[in-house]
């Protein structure tokens, strides 16, 4: 090898090592103030940290050189992670979480939009870099699990806790080799599109926030107002109809009159949220209008927690999706919604729990096996005042093997103490499961059925059973659940018109998934409000904004 060659290899590895120890000496410049913080019974900025151990394992593990600084100001990581913790107000979490205000505090030009943080002194530089990685655990723990316990805040909440093989600290290394920040949080959102376009909702609620004009008082309604009719809310509910855009600012003659161009704005505002688009302002329409856009934010932001809890499942498959708050079934297949019906589901005092079950089968012209708890509280006290109750409602007292019981052998007197029967109502278009039923078995005794009382379906606020989903048009669910030439309408309808039950067996399995959602965002980034029928939501908004995660981070 000539001389000319080896000169420029010598100086080339010459400048790599001077550039080494350059920006190993600039990236190190407070090592012995991190190692003296770590390693010190006072743990500083980490006093309230889940994460301390971690941390002073990670810093000793890379000789106490800092991660989130670079010559004595953010790094590339760093300037990337600030994003990410102001960013996730659009995730519905707090980012005074994650040290925002005492990071902003250090910043050379706190009041400026673009934080600087310059002639840091090594105490601040210390505060700095530690607080920025317990930040960077906590909020990744937040967007993995959710920041809130839902066991210990919703008894309701009955889906299996969510499993993870995400580690915290290894993600911590990884922006410490290198690996890009915005890249690790990507991966770690739901992937779902609800959160997707939830978490892009929020952001344009923030946008709309900013031209919020409104003192957004409440304004209460008693009773309903008609059009043509006048009330000392009207204004200030005209002035919302106007600021969602759904009127166009006009000219009136009295302010206080519900007019007609008021009532076709208010119908378009009703349809929007999923109410009766009957253009009467009651308690409902009220309420919702009486939210401002910082109210629509809170209540985005329950939901995408909920979404954060869900365990992993793939959206993308066959799927039976039910919304109890939106009183509505979805059948998916392939994400594209193939049938919808309307649902009544449990009253406030009988709530229907979420969970996720494969449903297997169906049953035509069922029998209803009443449950203990009616059959106690409803059902003997009704027929100990009137002993043709049961004809009259078409029941029949059965032992546990099935076989009828005659009325006379049952000592009645004692049954709500003793009552070592069962009572089921007989098929037939008056039992109150109706003429079908969709089994996904679970613990809970939950399952989709028809019902005689179709005309509830027409009522807005459907919280009105035992806890069971009914269904509106369920010929219509059971023909595509089957998806068989010989289960045409016919045979549908004769099997649902016969004096014993049919149970038939589903080819496979559909996953049942039942949610409390009283926001989501649709395929377009439409944003949804729904009435939280079951007062679900401030508990968990309460915990949301508090300072301390509710939850026992490991």
């Amino acid at each position: 090898m000539s001389k000319k060659i080896i000169v420029p290899i010598v100086a080339v590895g010459v400048l790599a090592v001077v550039l080494l120890l350059f920006f190993t000496q600039r990236r190190s410049d407070i090592t012995d103030e991190l190692e003296k913080s770590l390693t010190g019974e006072s743990t500083g900025v980490l006093a309230q940290s889940d994460h301390v151990e971690d941390i002073r394992t990670f810093y000793a593990d890379r000789n106490y050189l800092e991660v989130w600084l670079f010559n004595g100001s953010l790094s590339n990581s760093g300037d990337k992670l600030l994003k990410q913790i102001e960013n996730a107000k659009y995730d519905g979490l707090q980012p005074a979480d994650y040290h925002l205000e005492e990071i902003y505090e250090l910043s050379s030009n706190p009041d400026k939009e673009n934080k600087k943080f310059r002639n840091l002194s090594s105490q601040d530089k210390v505060s700095l870099e530690l607080m920025l990685s317990d930040a960077f655990l906590t909020l990744v723990h937040d967007l993995v699990k959710g920041k809130v316990d839902p066991s210990t805040l919703d008894p309701s909440w009955k889906f299996e806790e969510k499993e993870t093989d995400v580690n915290f600290t290894a993600l911590l290394e990884e922006v410490a080799n290198g690996s890009s920040v915005e890249k690790i949080f990507e991966e770690l959102y739901p992937h779902s599109e609800l959160y997707v376009q939830g978490r892009k909702a929020i952001e344009e609620l923030y946008q709309i926030q900013k031209n919020d004009t409104l003192s957004w008082d409440f304004e209460s309604v008693d009773g309903a107002i008609k059009v043509g009719e006048k009330h000392n809310a009207i204004p200030a509910l005209r002035k919302r109809l106007i600021f969602w855009d759904f009127l166009k600012p006009y000219t009136m003659k009295d302010p206080t009159l519900f007019d007609s161009t008021m009532f076709a704005g208010l119908q378009n505002y009703q349809e929007a949220n999923g109410m009766n688009p009957d253009g009467v302002i009651g308690a409902l329409v009220a309420e919702s209008l009486n939210k401002s856009p910082q109210d629509l934010i809170d209540i985005a932001s329950i939901n995408m927690e909920r979404l954060r809890w869900m365990p992993q499942m793939d959206w993308g498959q066959e799927m039976v999706v039910v919304n109890i708050a939106n009183y509505q079934l979805d059948y998916l297949d392939k994400k594209d919604t193939v049938f919808t019906a309307k649902v009544i589901v449990g009253k406030e005092y009988n709530e229907s729990p979420t969970f996720t079950s494969p449903m297997s089968y169906i049953v035509f012209s069922p029998y209803w096996n009443i449950p203990e708890s009616i059959t106690n509280n409803e059902i003997i006290p009704s027929i100990k005042k009137n002993k043709g109750y049961l004809a009259e409602k078409n029941m029949e007292v059965v032992s546990d093997s099935g076989e009828p019981v005659k009325m006379k052998n049952v000592n009645w007197n004692d049954a709500e103490k003793d009552f070592p029967y069962r009572i089921r109502q007989k098929p037939g278009g008056d039992n109150s499961l109706g003429l079908v039923k969709f089994m996904f078995p679970n613990e809970y005794n939950i399952y989709i059925h028809d019902t005689p009382a179709r005309s509830l379906f027409e009522k807005e606020n459907r919280a009105l059973s035992h806890g069971c989903i009914r269904i509106q048009n369920p010929d219509q669910f059971a023909k595509i659940l089957l998806d068989e030439k010989e289960w045409d309408d016919e045979k549908i309808q004769e099997a649902m018109h016969q004096d014993e039950e049919t149970i038939v067996e589903l080819d496979k399995k559909i996953p049942v998934v039942l949610l409390y959602m009283t926001f989501w965002a649709d395929q377009n980034g439409k944003a949804n409000f729904r009435s939280d029928v079951y007062d679900r939501d401030e508990a968990l908004l309460k915990a949301l904004q508090s300072k301390r995660s509710s939850l026992d981070k490991a």
